[in-house]
Formats: structure tokens, sequence, C-alpha cells
């Protein structure tokens, strides 16, 4: 969050560097704030025309400025369904990974920069602003703001204590194999891609809670392909979803069908279940 004092205190700053890099963070922020007002002003243009009974013609007289202008507002500004995101910059967190070579080196596994780079993808065009960074192996912290962790229980801490956290889903490890499991009814879901010979499919988690004034999104597969099925999903079926739950916290499984490591079509297999 920001407030006036962060701007004054940037143009006192005497550190050049330190000046540059906080006026950058803070347009950024700035930038995120002026668009969710223009999807707040739009969203209250549509309330007073549908729930008030006012013309578009009425509204723009209130509002003091041109039905013109009103019509430009109603079809440029942000989607609804970008509050789902929370306001932005959204950070958007992928594992970082051990190296099991000789030289130990961290990495982050291609399938999730390519899962990591569709979120921001999907980011974009809600106007928002995705900002990557990595989640350490030991990591049980997030980044303040609005987050998307794409991160499964294995690959971190974090991942783990956020699935606990979820009373309707969470995932468990047994047989030798990782299955979404629903705790009210103790039903679970394994992947065919745990299967021999694997299958074509891949299961994925995903959920949505608030945490103060931040949205949180937790995404994470049984397998790589299975994240990726999670943010096709909301590629393609956002504003429905977002209609269902508005701002209650929840979480789904997501099912999606693969060609190769390719997503090509994703449907819930349970929930939304609200918290």
């Amino acid at each position: 969050m920001s407030s006036p004092d962060d701007f004054d205190a940037v143009r006192r700053d005497p550190d050049p560097i330190r000046r540059g890099r906080r006026a950058t963070e803070l347009m950024s922020i700035y930038q995120q704030r002026a668009a969710e007002l223009a999807r707040l002003r739009r969203e209250a243009i549509e309330e007073a025309h549908q729930g008030s009974g006012l013309t578009y013609t009425e509204i723009a007289a209130a509002l003091g400025i041109t039905k013109g202008r009103v019509t430009q507002i109603r079809s440029g500004a942000p989607a609804r369904e970008r509050v789902f995101f929370g306001v932005g910059p959204v950070h958007v967190g992928v594992p970082l990974r051990e190296g099991t070579d000789s030289r130990m080196r961290s990495y982050v596994d291609a399938a999730d920069l390519a899962t990591q780079q569709d979120t921001a993808t999907l980011l974009g065009t809600l106007a928002l602003a995705a900002e990557p960074f990595t989640i350490e192996p030991e990591g049980t912290t997030l980044p303040g703001g609005d987050v998307v962790m794409i991160c499964g229980p294995k690959s971190a801490p974090i991942g783990a204590e956020l699935l606990d956290g979820d009373p309707r889903l969470g995932m468990v490890n047994d047989v030798g194999r990782w299955w979404i499991e629903d705790k009210t009814t103790e039903e679970r879901f394994g992947s065919p891609m745990s299967e021999h010979p694997a299958g074509d499919e891949d299961l994925g988690y995903l959920s949505r809670r608030m945490d103060g004034d931040r949205v949180i999104v937790h995404i994470a597969g049984i397998h790589s392909p299975g994240s990726r099925g999670v943010v096709h999903y909301l590629a393609h079926h956002l504003a429905e979803l977002h209609s269902t739950v508005g701002s209650d916290s929840f979480s789904l499984a997501v099912r999606c069908r693969l060609d190769g490591l390719t997503v090509v079509d994703s449907e819930p297999l349970t929930g939304p279940h609200r918290w």
C-alpha cells in the first residue's frame, strides 16, 4: 500500500538510486490503483443504470461528463473479474528447486516458468501487473500484497501450510503418489499421469483466500501440467467463476487434458467449495 507520506518521502530522498527505485515502485502501484478505480467507476455506472433505473444520459449529467464519455468508460475499463486477483501489482511465485548434479545449482523448472508466464499473460488481460518471484525450498513466507503462488506441498513448506489452511480440499501422498483429497468426504482424486502407462490428463488445485486486504491465489498441480491446467481453466472461465464465488474464499480441483505437455482443455473436477 502507498500513502501521501510515501510520495513526499520519495521527493525528499537525497539518495538518487533509492529515490529512482522507490519512484518506480510507486508508479506501478499508482497505475494499478488507477485501473481499479476505472473498474469501480464502470461498475458504479452500471449499478446506477440497472439498479436505480437511470438512463446513461442522466448518469452522464449527474457525473458532469458527456454521454459519449460514459460509453467510453463502459467499453474501456477493465473487466469486473479483475478483482478476483486483487488490486495489484500481483506477485507470481514459482518454486526454486535444488539441483542434483555435481554443482548442485538451484534452478526453476521449465514447466513452472511456462505456468508463471501463462499467469502473467492472464493478468495482463485484466490490466494487472505481474511481478515474478521465486519460492525458496525452505520458504515459509510470501511477499506483501496480492499473490499468485504456484507451488505444491512438496516444493516448499508454504505450499503445505496453505493447503493445511483449506478446510475443504488438500493434497496427500499415499502409496507412492499424490492425491487431491476432499477433507469432508475423504474422497480422493488421482492423476491419470500417475498411472502405468501414464494417461493424457492431469489434476490441479486452486484456492483463493482473503488475507486482510490482500488476495492469495494458490495453484498446485499433482504434476507440473496440472498447475498449467488450472491457469488454462482460469483463462477460459474466470468471469463465470468470479460470478459464482464473488469475494468468498474457496477451493476447487481442475482436470485438464493434454497433448504431450500442452493443455488443450480443462474443467472443474470438484468444487468450487466455499469456505
